[in-house]
């Protein structure tokens, strides 16, 4: 049996990074080896990050944009370990710093780790691609817990930009992303973005595509947060010894072409 992947926690304090480390509990191919939080927290069984990427093969993050930039570029210099983010929220010009460090280390980054909604965002770009714009208004919904700090999430744009592909189009042309008063008429062919934020909501996402006569639902709910853990882990064991680049969950599920 080969050995488990040697795994490092950024963010271990926090929901997601607690998550990851109870997924990880009694798991075979993965273990933890290192839980780092921000420079200044401190408990008895965190590391600083210099020593806790030291001792990881793969370093699973999500924490804030501007924390996983900083760990890219970090690991970047140092020819690694291989990251997962599951951070949301980059801007474009953080983007590019990621894909830059991808250039030196293997980085997975996915608005969700879900096999469900990664299975959503196929059926969402199969069907924009068979229902005509000019017949099929297309609206992302999500929700998501009150804590959420960035709107629409990660996973609303993948799906819209899933429909986009679909359409053949850019998601920058035909994002509709705020509505308040009077805003005219609906455009043709705008894919929209409907936004919840409340209580614990760990994350509800639908993709509604709507006709004249008819409209059609499709939809992911997300029941436990483990799911998200598990989908990370199998994305850090997946791409141990990968050569450098930037991946997604589509690529670790084998969906990519």
């Amino acid at each position: 049996m080969s050995q488990p992947v040697k795994i490092a926690i950024a963010g271990a304090n926090g929901r997601m990074g607690q998550a990851v480390a109870k997924a990880l509990e009694g798991r075979a191919d993965a273990v933890v080896t290192a839980r780092f939080e921000r420079p200044g927290v401190d408990a008895p069984d965190l590391v600083s990050r210099e020593i806790a990427l030291s001792q990881a093969q793969v370093a699973i993050d999500f924490t804030l944009p501007e924390a996983s930039v900083d760990l890219a570029e970090i690991a970047a210099s140092n020819n690694g370990p291989a990251l997962v983010i599951g951070s949301t929220g980059f801007s474009d010009e953080q983007l590019a710093r990621i894909d830059e460090a991808s250039k030196t280390i293997a980085i997975v980054r996915s608005g969700n780790y879900s096999l469900g909604v990664n299975m959503l965002m196929g059926l969402v770009r199969q069907a924009a691609a068979a229902l005509p714009a000019q017949d099929w208004d297309i609206e992302v919904f999500e929700a998501h817990h009150k804590r959420k700090i960035d709107a629409p999430s990660g996973t609303a744009l993948m799906l819209g930009e899933a429909a986009a592909e679909g359409r053949g189009v850019g998601l920058g042309q035909v994002a509709d992303r705020a509505r308040d008063g009077v805003t005219g008429p609906r455009k043709e062919g705008a894919i929209g973005f409907s936004v919840v934020r409340g209580g614990g909501i760990i994350g509800e996402h639908s993709v509604i595509f709507a006709g004249e006569s008819e409209s059609l639902t499709l939809s992911h709910s997300a029941i436990d947060r483990g799911l998200f853990a598990r989908g990370a882990i199998a994305a850090a064991v997946w791409v141990k010894g990968k050569p450098p680049g930037l991946y997604d969950m589509q690529d670790v599920l084998g969906f990519s072409k």
